[in-house]
């Protein structure tokens, strides 16, 4: 397990001590009775493994005041550091938690509107997601605009005190499980890329809304297709100003490859010494070709965590660098990732050898090394794709010229 450096000795060092035990004990005590099963489940790729369970477990997080962990006092959060926040994501990994449903809203929405909102949205969402009472989900990627968010044709415009919403998003997850969606769409008749989008908030429970599921390579359907044929939602749930959506969506994103890619990190570090101990039990690790692929992959997880430590902000989601470098930033987080997790599936499977070509859970399902493999086929391109991450890191922060386009 990759650890935090330890901190400077003084009040801060206690502070961090503290809390420290306070979340170990915690996940000690509470991972036991209901939640004793739950140890190591879901995950992209593994979303559907007890999902009401773990929303519940996700609630008794809340009600321990042990969610929203960054985000001001005011907003039901604790305001903690950065070093703090990264604590929590070590012990919750260490104690084998499971990975949470709130995700989208907590570490993504919920900043947002912390940072862009009005005063009556924060009051009307920030509680649902800090209590895991209104699930969230993302509507961003499109048919025809998948990495290239500013192509999106997704179109609203204003009818009375409602907007109304029609369109196609694709690659949302979880939507058929989530309460709200936060939309990308075209405000502005005739606006191209950048321009005339907005950032609305729509209910995803009415009749204009029908969401599709999309079976994956793991024979499992995390991801959606959601159609949009008149939804509506308020004229006042628009965050930021109405053709202003750019700003926020990118905000978003910001926050999306900020403090959640360090507990990342520590659950990728998890499944690598899982890996390992594989490697040891079969005997794989004595050829001395995986031996070397498993230290290389150790070495590829301290470089991504050295990353993502340099390059956050105070870990209260407001960005502190331009938004040239901030981009530059969160471009490379996502290779560093995505690459290495695609990367380590590729590993397991032959770390496992003929065996792993097998499934061999119960009813014919895939194991976890198998699903591991299959899903993280997909890490390079969700997200923002690897040629979009290169061409923003060439064109944005290197300022090469622009790759051609049709």
């Amino acid at each position: 397990m990759i650890q935090t450096p330890e901190p400077a000795s003084g009040m801060e060092a206690g502070r961090d001590a503290e809390f420290r035990a306070e979340v170990r004990e915690w996940l000690a005590e509470s991972l036991t009775g209901q939640f004793r099963e739950l140890r190591g489940l879901g995950g992209p790729g593994r979303e559907h493994e007890a999902f009401d369970e773990r929303l519940e477990w996700d609630r008794a997080l809340a009600a321990a005041g042990l969610t929203c962990l960054g985000w001001p006092v005011e907003w039901g959060g604790r305001d903690a550091t950065l070093r703090q926040q990264i604590i929590f994501h070590e012990e919750y990994a260490k104690a084998d938690a499971p990975s949470r449903v709130s995700h989208l809203g907590e570490e993504l929405l919920g900043p947002t509107l912390i940072a862009f909102g009005t005063e009556e949205q924060k009051r009307r969402f920030l509680p649902g997601i800090r209590g895991v009472t209104e699930l969230w989900c993302q509507g961003y990627s499109e048919p025809g605009a998948g990495s290239d968010l500013a192509a999106v044709s997704t179109a609203a415009h204003l009818d009375g005190d409602e907007w109304s919403i029609t369109g196609q998003k694709i690659w949302t997850s979880l939507a058929h499980l989530s309460d709200w969606c936060f939309v990308v769409a075209r405000t502005e008749k005739g606006s191209q890329r950048h321009r005339g989008l907005s950032y609305l908030l729509v209910p995803m429970k009415q009749p204009g809304i029908e969401v599709r599921p999309i079976i994956q390579l793991t024979g499992t359907a995390e991801f959606n297709e959601v159609f949009f044929d008149n939804a509506r939602t308020a004229a006042d749930l628009v965050v930021g100003q109405p053709g202003d959506g750019w700003r926020v969506a990118m905000g978003t994103l910001t926050f999306e490859r900020g403090i959640s890619t360090v507990g990342q990190s520590i659950r990728y570090a998890r499944e690598l010494a899982d890996l390992e101990a594989v490697a040891r039990e079969n005997g794989a690790i004595d050829n001395p070709v995986i031996a070397d692929r498993l230290d290389r992959a150790w070495v590829g997880l301290r470089v991504l965590r050295a990353h993502v430590l340099r390059t956050l902000d105070d870990g209260h989601g407001s960005a502190t660098v331009d938004a040239r470098t901030a981009a530059g930033h969160a471009s490379v987080t996502k290779l560093l990732w995505a690459n290495w997790h695609r990367g380590l599936g590729e590993l397991a499977m032959d770390v496992l050898g003929a065996p792993g070509l097998i499934a061999d859970a119960p009813g014919d399902d895939l194991n976890a090394w198998q699903r591991l493999f299959l899903f993280s086929r997909a890490d390079t391109i969700y997200g923002g794709s690897n040629e979009v991450q290169r061409n923003i890191i060439s064109e944005r922060v290197l300022g090469l010229p622009r790759e051609a386009r049709p």
